[in-house]
């Protein structure tokens, strides 16, 4: 079983991937891992990897595709994988497919958990933090009994700056850009499977379930 999973930032692409990775027995495999694990073990790949980084920069197609192939010939992805967060560029997607080829395998499923952007933004501008005990909440969904206090600590809660509508919003606007031309790809190539992300997180996975019951 070798599936990719897409969804826009806020999501839940990270709890499903771990419940998909637990039920199927197939390693979930983050790009944002291998490179902090390439680059704790100073890798020649993270050595590279970790230049970019520093800098705050984007790391490079080729390193990236490089990386992650590198990961795929693991022990562990013989009987498939999870990759969340590659590809993130037609280009990615295309050297997955030939890497896949030339090892006599291909790609089963392009899992994407669809979110409408007024719900994202409502989900993750509504969320707040306690900065002293590190409690989280929701001003909608899960809200402090008492407003802007935490239950736990009695300290003020906070909402970090990355929930702002303003970073949402753009961290929403890049998405659209890099994964749309993604989507259609996988479309094209009738590897698509749309679920709806509105629901809870058990009704979210039954859908994926369903689909990937279907390809074992």
């Amino acid at each position: 079983m070798k599936i990719i999973l897409l969804g826009p930032p806020g999501a839940g692409k990270g709890t499903q991937a771990k419940s998909i990775s637990r039920k199927y027995s197939i390693p979930h495999i983050s790009t944002g891992d291998i490179f902090r694990q390439n680059i704790s073990l100073s890798t020649e790949l993270g050595k590279e990897a970790k230049k970019y980084i520093d800098k705050g920069q984007l790391v490079p197609d080729e390193l990236t595709i490089s990386i992650v192939k590198d990961r795929l010939l693991k022990d562990d992805c013989k009987k498939g994988f999870l990759l969340d967060g590659y590809p993130r560029t037609v280009k990615q997607a295309e050297a997955l497919d030939g890497f896949l080829a030339e090892h006599g395998s291909r790609l089963n499923l392009a899992l994407l958990i669809a979110v409408p952007r007024e719900f994202i933004l409502e989900r993750m501008t509504g969320r707040r933090v306690c900065p002293s005990c590190g409690a989280s909440y929701h001003i909608k969904f899960n809200p402090p009994q008492q407003e802007g206090i935490c239950d736990v600590c009695g300290s003020t809660i906070i909402q970090r700056e990355d929930d702002t509508p303003e970073t949402v919003s753009n961290r929403l606007d890049i998405y659209d850009k890099q994964t749309q031309p993604l989507i259609d790809y996988y479309k094209d190539k009738n590897l698509l499977s749309v679920v709806d992300g509105t629901y809870s997180i058990n009704n979210v996975f039954k859908q994926i379930s369903e689909r990937l019951d279907l390809i074992k």
